[in-house]
């Protein structure tokens, strides 16, 4: 599978506000990126796991740390079918 780079320009403020080089804030937001993308509904467990370099089982563990429930979408179905 191919990939394509992106490039974006972080204003030097925002780094040392989060205290972090380019690189680990790149991977940072490669993480954000992917686990929001999930919770919206846009990307499966897999290719967000994907988008944030990490093992889908990785990836589904990670999401506690962002307040996200690996199974919300699965949970709101079974809700909205015995509603």
């Amino acid at each position: 599978m191919s990939a394509h780079q992106v490039t974006i320009d972080i204003p030097e403020k925002i780094l040392l506000a989060e205290k972090m080089d380019a690189e680990t804030f790149a991977r940072e937001m490669r993480v954000l990126t992917a686990v929001k993308l999930f919770e919206l509904g846009r990307l499966s467990s897999g290719s967000a796991a994907e988008l944030a370099g990490m093992s889908r089982v990785e990836f589904l563990l990670a999401l506690g740390r962002y307040g996200v429930f690996p199974l919300a979408k699965e949970l709101e179905d079974l809700e909205s079918a015995h509603g």
